[in-house]
């Protein structure tokens, strides 16, 4: 009886579970809930100390495994330092590979976690090392764990600026049926062009074909001018200078029209308050009160 009160207490008091009806208690279980409950917290509750220190931890880890991504490209250095980018690139891998498997044992529904955009993203970044390890030809798909970055969109909470990208997408979206206007009328002038350049410049000035000509009238038109096909003749360079002045202004003509319907969502979406009393609209986000009949404005 004294074994059975102790235990009561203990359960009730100190460690919060409660014994069964034979008074003893499962410590195992109630460990392991208590270590489930623990990891979760540090892992997804990133209001709590550890949770921080957690995330800090892990946007370290996430930017230096980019950087030594990066790194690893570079001929020069992946020949001196290619046995230390292989051991720090495995401890990354293994680090990700641990904190993919322990966010699958303590959220509660492991599937839904699995197959969100996240658990995807954190497949993807430790999967393609395993499956090219000992198969050198696709070894490159190792490159796909740089997609780890987009962890970061989650770890620091950009999902709140959500709502402002809503405004551009909005915008794109009303400005589409000009868009496409835009790009048939671009499409256009480079297929023109295209075939003029071809027959007046013709393949001894490297014109080989109408589609090399319009790569031509695509590199010129939007300013970038790589050089390795160019004019010769006198009418050729006349044709490339109109083309490269018309390509300022195309360059002007979409970002004035989007940026007309951006201007023109956000002042809609600022004022879209009305008073739920006497209807009167045009209120902007901070009013609080209507100005006619001072009822309070909802958001």
């Amino acid at each position: 009886m004294i074994y059975n009160l102790y235990i009561g207490i203990i359960c009730n008091n100190i460690l919060n579970c409660k014994p069964n009806v034979k008074g003893k208690v499962n410590y195992l279980a109630f460990i392991h809930k208590k270590i489930k409950g623990k990891l979760h917290e540090i892992i997804f509750g990133t209001d709590t100390l550890a949770g921080k220190a957690f995330d800090v931890m892990l946007i370290i880890t996430i930017l230096s495994n980019s950087i030594l991504i990066i790194a690893e490209s570079v001929d020069i250095i992946r020949s001196i330092y290619g046995m230390w980018i292989a051991v720090l690139g495995w401890f990354f891998v293994i680090i990700f590979t641990v904190e993919y498997i322990l966010r699958i044992l303590v959220v509660s529904k492991k599937s839904a976690y699995i197959f969100s955009f996240f658990g995807m993203i954190d497949l993807l970044a430790i999967l393609p090392v395993f499956l090219g390890f000992g198969l050198p030809q696709i070894r490159f798909w190792a490159i796909i764990r740089s997609l780890r970055l987009l962890r970061l969109f989650s770890i620091l909470k950009m999902g709140r600026y959500m709502d402002e990208s809503g405004h551009l997408l909005r915008a794109l979206k009303a400005s589409r049926p000009k868009i496409t206007v835009f790009l048939f009328t671009i499409l256009f002038i480079i297929v023109i062009v295209g075939s003029m350049m071809y027959v007046i410049e013709g393949p001894q000035h490297g014109f080989n074909s109408i589609p090399e000509s319009m790569y031509w009238a695509i590199v010129t038109v939007s300013t970038v001018g790589y050089g390795d096909i160019s004019p010769q003749t006198p009418i050729g360079k006349l044709v490339s200078s109109l083309l490269m002045i018309i390509g300022y202004g195309i360059i002007a003509v979409p970002t004035g029209i989007i940026s007309h319907e951006l201007a023109h969502t956000s002042k809609d979406h600022e004022k879209g308050k009305t008073c739920p009393n006497c209807h009167a609209g045009d209120y902007v986000e901070d009013d609080q009160f209507c100005s006619k009949c001072g009822t309070a404005l909802r958001g």
